[in-house]
């Protein structure tokens, strides 16, 4: 591995003129010398220890990512299509900004604690918090944090977030315009102010706006892999009663169609369904899906202004920013009015 002093040595100059180089401390170095430099450290393939300058300056330049979403430990958070594309977009902003992005899965409030122990990050960003411990030990920490997708609240916390409700109340009452009234919701576990559980109120208002009364044996919690979910499209084709589904996630979707396909039942035309997040994946399927739209993109550079903001202390007016969804319609849901 190459060293600053290499680098000193193959331009002939001290150490101390090529580190105040590379840390950008170039008053009294000359144009034709600090031009040498540059070229040694590319052509020697120079790469900076973050570990050592973060010991200098008492910033790592590194940013957590910490998933509070742990039901099922088989699964990672990156293979989630939507978390892919907001962590992406997260990462890209945060290298634009001279940062870098370290994704952790962390369960309890001591793995927590001990991931901040051992690692230096100046800030993290939190998806999957509720009013609990978790979330008491986040508000005590000196360093910035930016809930994404969370219904708690703190003065020092910054959050992004979605009209969770108002997707919900969309897609079943599109469903509910098209003549459907046995109406399955599909979701992971629904835990109380959470994602999940306001596109679930947002369900059975629309239910009740239309007098059609809530049921619980339409209501499915489970996981989110790719065997779970065929295995539900495949049970709930055998529901005679049920004539839609709104799924809270288009991976649900999409897997509750294949089950619904592989056990010889064709969508929408024996059972509609609907998603929420417009992937990707949607214009995929057959038929592609109907779904709620939200900027996964957007959110992820939100979220990294707020940090961005934070860190370099300015004052923030607004703690919270709420994106919008609309509905996206294509193949998925058949009219029974026809």
């Amino acid at each position: 591995m190459t060293t600053i002093k290499d680098i000193a040595q193959a331009v002939g100059v001290s150490c101390t003129t090529v580190s105040n180089v590379i840390h950008g401390k170039t008053g009294r170095v000359s144009e034709e010398t600090i031009a040498r430099i540059k070229e040694a450290i590319d052509t020697l393939g120079y790469v900076p220890n973050m570990s050592a300058r973060s010991l200098v300056s008492s910033s790592s330049k590194v940013i957590g990512m910490i998933s509070h979403l742990t039901s099922n430990k088989k699964e990672s958070i990156v293979e989630d299509p939507f978390h892919s594309a907001f962590i992406g977009a997260i990462e890209k902003t945060l290298r634009e900004n001279g940062y870098y992005l370290m994704l952790r899965t962390v369960e309890t409030t001591s793995d927590l604690m001990n991931f901040l122990r051992t690692w230096n990050v100046d800030g993290l960003f939190c998806t999957g918090v509720f009013q609990d411990e978790f979330f008491e030990a986040l508000s005590n920490l000196t360093i910035p944090v930016v809930l994404i997708d969370s219904y708690v609240s703190h003065p020092n916390i910054c959050n992004v977030g979605l009209e969770d409700y108002d997707g919900g109340y969309i897609a079943t009452r599109y469903l509910i315009d098209k003549g459907h009234e046995k109406i399955a919701f599909a979701s992971p576990s629904i835990r109380e102010k959470g994602v999940v559980f306001e596109r679930f109120q947002g369900y059975k208002d629309a239910l009740k706006e239309a007098s059609i009364p809530f049921r619980q044996d339409l209501v499915f919690e489970q996981e989110l892999d790719i065997d779970t979910t065929i295995a539900l499209g495949s049970s709930l084709a055998l529901r005679k009663d049920i004539t839609a589904v709104f799924a809270t996630a288009d991976i649900l979707a999409a897997g509750i169609m294949s089950g619904l396909k592989q056990a010889g039942k064709k969508v929408p035309d024996d059972i509609s369904v609907i998603g929420f997040d417009d992937i990707n994946l949607c214009r995929l399927t057959s038929p592609k899906l109907t779904t709620i739209h939200q900027d996964a993109p957007l959110k992820g550079k939100l979220a990294v202004y707020f940090m961005m903001d934070k860190l370099d202390n300015k004052p923030i007016l607004n703690r919270e920013v709420i994106l919008p969804i609309h509905l996206v319609e294509r193949e998925s849901v058949k009219s029974l009015y026809h």
